[in-house]
């Protein structure tokens, strides 16, 4: 017993119980002498601080640029002192909440680090913070109007007969939006939460092109866009009928809706590489180069009063990128301003 308890203090079997205990840590972790150089460290620190190379014998400058981080480690050091740091790696674009400690060690005075990175933490709750202002935007604008409306018909507006009927139509419209709104963030919650599934099955997509056309033909009409299914009928592709139903009718409604007045929406589809390929092609002005590689984020516009004015909800695309996705396919744009924009699908042929 006393031999080994005296075994486990010397400095190379206490190198090697700090050095296992290292190992088996998640967090990056550093071990600081008075020299300022690396004595201790692990694999994560080693990928994040080295890029895979060993980190003992360098100094800590050499591995990790931070001046607040290097008093931190000196005050542990030189007045056992234990503190936090934030360290962000600008490079990298990781944040980390650091804590920093004194270290006994065969005698010797060091500094422990321990990185505890916060990067998805907080990218989550930027996420989160968005959503709430969206959300909240979203809503407040129906909703405000709403009760305009209602104040004002409650004031007197309700005899009158030339107008209250309109009154009646706006706070019906602002109420569909919002009851859109809540369809489509629960939708798109339950995609991302994993609740939703497919059943693939021979789905004939030019029959269900047709459908969909007649479902929209009244709104196409509005703006006197022209409506081309110029997939054959005998044309099948593996997918979730109904999911891939509400995949083309984002699409097509969205086609028409940011389309040029006399404009036209055509339908296309062709096999590439085990790939069924659906297009859905507008002659409408274009989307900046800007706006494509954002433009399936939730509540992402490109024109948000425009959007608004129309109608919309500003999920139509997630939904639509979650749903691709789900059959095991993609989603993708490509545009050209002042010729319009073509929307693809790409869904496995098995």
């Amino acid at each position: 017993m006393n031999s080994t308890a005296v075994e486990l203090h010397t400095p190379q079997n206490s190198n090697q119980i700090l050095q296992k205990i290292l190992d088996t840590t998640r967090e990056s972790v550093l071990v600081i002498d008075a020299d300022m150089r690396i004595v201790g460290s692990n694999s994560p620190a080693s990928e994040t601080f080295g890029r895979g190379t060993a980190l003992e014998g360098k100094r800590l400058s050499e591995a990790v640029r931070d001046l607040d981080l290097h008093e931190a480690f000196r005050q542990a050091i030189f007045s056992r002192a234990s503190s936090e740091v934030r360290l962000e790696l600008n490079s990298a674009d990781r944040r980390f909440d650091v804590h920093v400690a004194p270290l006994e060690l065969d005698g010797d005075t060091q500094a422990i680090g321990f990185f505890y990175e916060t990067t998805k933490i907080e990218r989550l709750e930027s996420i989160r913070q968005e959503f709430l202002s969206n959300i909240s935007h979203e809503l407040r604008t129906p909703l405000t109007s709403i009760l305009a409306f209602v104040e004002t018909l409650e004031d007197g507006a309700l005899d009158d007969s030339e107008n209250n009927r309109r009154f009646l139509g706006v706070i019906r419209r602002n109420a569909e939006r919002m009851h859109s709104l809540i369809a489509d963030i629960l939708e798109l919650s339950l995609i991302e939460s994993g609740k939703v599934s497919v059943e693939a099955r021979r789905v004939h997509v030019g029959v269900l092109t047709d459908e969909i056309f007649a479902s929209l033909t009244a709104k196409a009409n509005e703006r006197e866009i022209k409506l081309f299914n110029d997939i054959d009928k005998s044309v099948t592709i593996l997918a979730d009928n109904v999911r891939l139903e509400q995949m083309l009718v984002n699409l097509i409604d969205n086609a028409i809706k940011f389309n040029r007045i006399g404009g036209s929406v055509t339908v296309t589809h062709r096999r590439h590489e085990e790939m069924d390929v659906i297009s859905v092609i507008d002659a409408g002005e274009g989307i900046m180069p800007e706006h494509l590689g954002r433009i399936f984020e939730r509540f992402y516009r490109v024109d948000r009063a425009r959007s608004r004015e129309i109608g919309g909800t500003g999920l139509g695309l997630a939904i639509v990128k979650h749903l691709a996705r789900l059959h095991g396919g993609e989603v993708s744009v490509r545009s050209a301003l002042s010729e319009g924009t073509t929307f693809q699908i790409e869904l496995p042929t098995n």
